[in-house]
């Protein structure tokens, strides 16, 4: 089931927003957006606008990097600048497009834009509670991503309800680093808000869905990584946005609900212990649903997003890495790269020399998310479009409808992949390993799940060599969560994870920057 969060802080918070004042004071600008009036200061940025009234996402967090914060407007704006000019196409500026993170008001003007999509959320698998279950007679699992928040329902049968919806700290950036700094700049409290707000209606929604009011619900084990961690709690993040990122928190603490402003203010929380700054809780429980420690066999867990966290098992070892493959695989950062949501290509094939290509929803593509980025590079390699170095002939090649890739794109694709699989030979290459000779290659996360394994290798995301075994993991940090809810003696083996677990800085380490950079080349 996926269901949307909305933000609705500056009505749940009784904070007054800059830009609900109905004041007739010199200086104020009546604009319309979508329709809607409202009364906003002169000179201030439409980004601020819309996200102080709307669940506006902003992927870079307004630096004017990605240009994905189009709207129409149209009326007494500020002249586009350089950075608009960089970033949109004439035909789009000529048409009233505009950047909303460098659009002015000066004066009246009509403002439209696209309200988001639902998007895909990946959920778990179902675990049995039993007599060492943590709750008492209703309680809850929910996973944290950087993307979505999954949870699922238990109460005393078994799984009773289970829904995802949209991080709703999307609005403050795509990657966990753009929240860090919004963090640091004095939103720390805004963050938090959104979050938990979020996890409440997530929670509110399974109750209804189950018949149980959410005040019922007596415990909660809330997993993701160290920075969704951080921003959940409201603690100041600065040690984790510069070098050398060390935690001085790695949770593995208990809250009440009250704590964090939800409905079910008596349940308590239980928060999972972090390995290290960049690889969190959501690894430790995935860690933990795949029963990693109970194991003989060499087993490398890879969770591929904007933090690549590589874990690698053997012989009693836990060697722990992450690697900073940037946002391009999560929808942000290319010229066209969008969610998992309706209207996004999620996947691409060869046929008969032209693409043909599946969109999630079934209507006219709009942009491609990050498994039909990957199936589409490996099909330009098989057509011929690009070659290994990653030259792309004709600079901007179209995949479906009106949906392209383009030069920069690919490069960003070669930065993203070249960490990821420099990082999983890295640490194969620590304990004599290749992967065709590793027993498991297990591949966790929402968007491993949807990934073609095949375009994966094509492209030298994963290396081309096979494990003996492979499989897809799907959203293994809620499946773990899960099972401690449902299990409380997975707590201590939760503990024995982060204390076996060593942690390989990959920055330092000569082995991986010279495989990182032969594995820019496909």
């Amino acid at each position: 089931m996926v269901t949307r969060c909305w933000l609705a802080l500056r009505k749940q918070s009784g904070r007054k927003s800059s830009v609900d004042l109905q004041s007739r004071e010199i200086g104020m600008e009546e604009i319309w957006i979508n329709g809607k009036a409202l009364h906003v200061p002169t000179g201030m940025l439409l980004s601020k606008v819309l996200q102080e009234n709307s669940d506006f996402k902003m992927p870079c967090s307004g630096k004017g990097h990605c240009g994905k914060c189009k709207v129409s407007a149209i009326g007494q704006l500020s002249v586009p600048d350089d950075v608009e000019k960089g970033l949109l196409r004439r035909e789009e500026l000529d048409g009233g497009i505009r950047l909303a993170c460098r659009t002015q008001i000066l004066g009246q003007a009509r403002i439209e834009w696209k309200q988001p999509e639902e998007i895909q959320v990946l959920l778990g698998e179902q675990e049995v509670p039993g007599e060492h279950r943590m709750f008492r007679t209703l309680g809850a699992a929910v996973d944290i991503g950087t993307t979505t928040l999954a949870g699922q329902l238990y109460d005393t049968n078994g799984l009773a309800a289970q829904a995802g919806c949209a991080n709703p700290q999307g609005a403050f950036g795509a990657d966990v680093i753009s929240r860090i700094e919004r963090s640091l700049a004095g939103e720390g409290e805004l963050l938090a808000e959104a979050v938990r707000q979020g996890i409440d209606q997530l929670l509110t929604q399974m109750c209804l869905d189950s018949g149980y009011d959410p005040a019922e619900i007596d415990t909660v084990v809330i997993t993701g990584n160290t920075t969704m961690l951080y921003l959940l709690t409201g603690r100041d993040a600065e040690c984790l946005g510069h070098a050398p990122f060390q935690a001085d928190w790695l949770a593995g603490e208990w809250l009440t609900g009250a704590d964090l402003g939800l409905s079910c203010g008596r349940a308590r929380i239980w928060l999972p212990p972090c390995i290290s700054a960049f690889v969190g809780a959501d690894i430790t429980m995935g860690l933990l649903a795949v029963d990693i420690l109970h194991e003989k066999k060499s087993r490398l867990l890879v969770d591929i997003g904007t933090n690549g966290e590589i874990v690698l098992w053997k012989d009693g070892k836990l060697l722990c890495a992450a690697t900073a493959a940037g946002p391009a695989f999560e929808g942000a950062g290319l010229s066209m790269g969008m969610q998992g949501e309706n209207g996004a290509i999620s996947h691409v094939k060869l046929q008969d020399g032209s693409f043909q290509v599946e969109v999630i929803g079934q209507g006219n593509p709009c942009g491609i998310c990050g498994s039909g980025v990957i199936d589409a590079v490996a099909c330009l390699l098989d057509s011929g479009c690009l070659d290994e170095t990653g030259y792309l002939e004709g600079e901007v090649v179209r995949i479906g409808g009106g949906v392209a890739l383009d030069q920069q794109d690919i490069r960003k694709i070669q930065l993203a992949k070249s960490a990821i699989c420099a990082g999983i030979e890295t640490l194969l290459h620590r304990e004599g390993l290749c992967m065709d000779r590793l027993d498991e290659l297990l591949v966790a996360g929402g968007f491993g799940a949807y990934l073609n394994l095949d375009s994966a290798r094509r492209i030298g995301l994963l290396p081309k060599a096979r494990a003996r075994e492979t499989k897809v993991c799907g959203n293994s940090a809620l499946k773990g969560a899960a099972k401690v809810l449902c299990n409380a003696r997975k707590k201590e083996e939760a503990s024995r994870i982060v204390f076996v677990a060593k942690v390989i800085n990959l920055a330092t380490d000569g082995y991986f920057t010279e495989k990182y950079l032969e594995k820019m080349f496909f």
